[in-house]
């Protein structure tokens, strides 16, 4: 009986031994477990922290890319530009010489528009647009879109049916970038509309937001495409031959600076050749003031002016082009091709103004406007920098150097001698200042 119960105890012992032992192993082993995941956590923390720095990398260098191909794009711009206002002065019966201005006028428009939606793209999709919000009625923003995007539809011979709203109305916006949705809008109506079709512009109030349609009778959209239109490089039904041209960004800009506004906007098609309609909503402005009639602006031809300046351009074209237009207009222009000589000659001839370009050899735009800012208090001109540069940020620079305006290449001449007389400067040589003043 002792022999079986001391077999037993052992036995009992052994299964102890055993049991702590399994215990121990499965311990070991969900500690081993434990610790591999977590060290797989720290793996996975680190990888996606790397991957986020490298997507912030890679958005820098993107914007820097955007930011220098729009510059070294816009320089060749602008001499074209200018060029084009001294072919429209030129008096002549050549019938092909009209025919020459209107359509590098148009094509070198068309080449804005698709850099300035490059640049767009970039920062609506980064939220870094800056609207600069007022209180704007919608018939301004119907009207300015429409005076914009008429050429492209007159060109197409397509009939343009402008219908404003019935009643008054307002709203809380950023005038330019409302003007840009819509005539995107309107651009991209003609683009796939044929010759001799329809546009339609309207705006009506629904409840408490205002809905602005644009409607064509052309291509119109797949039904399966409806849902991506608005989608970043996204062109619905294009060919290899891409004659309809485009970069397939400019609904991606749409819709971004809508929901900027607090609107949506929505696309709707009956299918292949049925027409499309673009729909707009967005909230109406609170407090409505009374509207006291509508007026459309208008680009009449400007008198000869008489501004006396120095241009500071290292663009042998640009410089030479931009000084012609300026004389044609009746302007006095000394030109200087690098910052250090530019400095020179506008402490030399104290003039009206200085236009000057940033990027320049020897020492750039923002240290020449340093320099004239220093030396030349307090009868100081009128300083526009004229730029390729166009970012938020590249306009805040150059007022922080000492920059009156910041103009973006490529300046209409009349356009820039609109800026010069808002800014207060007299357009009389007479009144200038003495040059040894």
């Amino acid at each position: 009986m002792r022999e079986e119960l001391a077999l037993l105890r052992e036995e009992a012992l052994t299964a102890r031994e055993e049991a702590a032992r399994a215990k121990a192993a499965l311990e070991d082993g969900l500690m081993s477990q434990l610790r591999e995941a977590n060290e797989n956590l720290v793996i996975a923390t680190v990888n996606a922290q790397e991957m986020t720095e490298t997507a912030k990398r890679a958005n820098v260098l993107q914007e820097q890319f955007l930011a220098m191909l729009a510059h070294e794009l816009r320089n060749p711009l602008a001499p074209i530009v200018n060029a084009l206002a001294i072919l429209r002065g030129i008096e002549t019966e050549e019938p092909q010489l009209a025919w020459v201005h209107d359509v590098i006028k148009r094509q070198v428009g068309h080449l804005t528009r698709l850099l300035n939606d490059l640049l767009d793209v970039s920062r609506v999709t980064t939220g870094k647009i800056a609207l600069q919000m007022k209180r704007i009625r919608v018939s301004e923003v119907m009207l300015q879109a429409v005076e914009t995007s008429s050429p492209v539809i007159q060109a197409r011979k397509q009939k343009l049916t402008l219908d404003l709203p019935a009643q008054p109305l307002s709203i809380d916006g950023d005038p330019e970038r409302l003007a840009q949705v819509f005539s995107n809008l309107l651009n991209n109506a003609a683009k796939y509309t044929p010759e001799g079709g329809c546009i339609g512009f309207a705006a009506e109030r629904r409840d408490e937001e205002v809905v602005l349609r644009v409607t064509d009778t052309g291509n119109g959209i797949a039904a399966e495409a409806l849902p991506n239109v608005f989608d970043l490089f996204v062109q619905e039904g294009r060919s290899l031959a891409r004659s309809q041209g485009g970069l397939g960004i400019g609904l991606t800009v749409v819709r971004g600076i809508v929901v900027m506004h607090g609107g949506t906007v929505q696309a709707r098609s009956a299918g292949a050749d049925q027409g499309s309609e673009f729909e707009v909503a967005l909230p109406l402005a609170r407090n409505i003031p009374k509207e006291h009639g509508l007026r459309a602006s208008s680009l009449s031809p400007l008198p000869k002016v008489g501004y006396r300046l120095v241009l500071i351009e290292d663009n042998e074209d640009a410089n030479a082009s931009l000084k012609a237009v300026l004389e044609f207009m009746g302007c006095e222009v000394s030109s200087a091709f690098d910052g250090i000589t530019g400095v020179a000659l506008v402490l030399a001839e104290r003039p009206q103004i200085v236009l000057c370009d940033i990027g320049l050899p020897g020492i750039d735009g923002y240290e020449v406007a340093a320099r004239l800012r220093a030396q030349m208090k307090p009868s100081l001109p009128l300083m526009i920098a004229l730029t390729g540069y166009g970012q938020p940020e590249d306009e805040a620079r150059a007022l922080a150097a000492g920059f009156d305006n910041h103009a973006v290449k490529p300046v209409d001449p009349e356009t820039l001698l609109r800026l010069i007389a808002r800014s207060g400067v007299s357009a009389a040589i007479k009144q200038a200042a003495p040059k040894n003043g």
